[in-house]
């Protein structure tokens, strides 16, 4: 149940990626559409619960960190605006809950992550490396949709997945998890032909 749980919140994942892809191979130019952003809010809900049933702090912390971003990107979407006030207040105090359990029971919480007898130290120290990485994309491209007034995917962003995908898949070896190693494995191509299409647009404006 538990690894069922971790695929289908890497199918949602792979979904919002081929999506994106797809559309912006047809538009010739890297695209920022809603529907990656549901997608990936459906999958980071998914993935967090995951990693709570396989006790991965790293996994954890990786979609505490981008959960708000998701939130912020439908916004500017002008998704948010029309989700039921029942919902909004689902998805903006699921987190809050989870932290407020996790100081309720802080020394089970730390023996559950961190006292893991096939979990070395160093090993979850690698895996929350790859997973702020990997998030750090989404901080970087909300400050770049900020400055620019509307939801963008920069090369930043591509470079980031990028280098974070491929640490995580690398942990993900270390730990046996297929979850993560399929999950992130099929994002790198994508990130790759994001990057080649941002630089043949560039490449085209300045032929212009």
């Amino acid at each position: 149940m538990i690894i069922a749980i971790g695929l289908l919140a890497q199918c949602f994942f792979s979904a919002r990626i081929l999506l994106q892809w797809i559309m912006s191979e047809r538009a010739r130019e890297v695209l920022s559409p809603s529907l990656f952003w549901i997608l990936s809010l459906c999958g980071s809900y998914l993935l967090c619960l995951y990693g709570w049933l396989r006790d991965d702090f790293s996994i954890v912390l990786g979609q505490f960190i981008s959960y708000y971003i998701y939130l912020y990107n439908l916004k500017l979407k002008g998704i948010w605006p029309r989700v039921h006030v029942s919902m909004k207040s689902l998805l903006l105090l699921t987190p809050v809950v989870a932290l407020a359990f996790v100081a309720a029971n802080a020394p089970q919480t730390y023996d559950k992550f961190f006292r893991q007898a096939d979990l070395p130290l160093w090993m979850i120290i690698y895996g929350s490396a790859g997973q702020v990485i990997f998030t750090l994309r989404f901080i970087y491209q909300m400050v770049n949709s900020h400055n620019h007034g509307e939801s963008r995917l920069p090369a930043g962003f591509w470079i980031l997945s990028l280098i974070g995908s491929l640490t995580i898949v690398t942990y993900g070896i270390m730990r046996l998890d297929i979850v993560l190693i399929l999950g992130q494995s099929f994002g790198v191509v994508a990130y790759i032909r994001n990057l080649m299409l941002l630089a043949a647009k560039k490449k085209e404006e300045q032929t212009f």
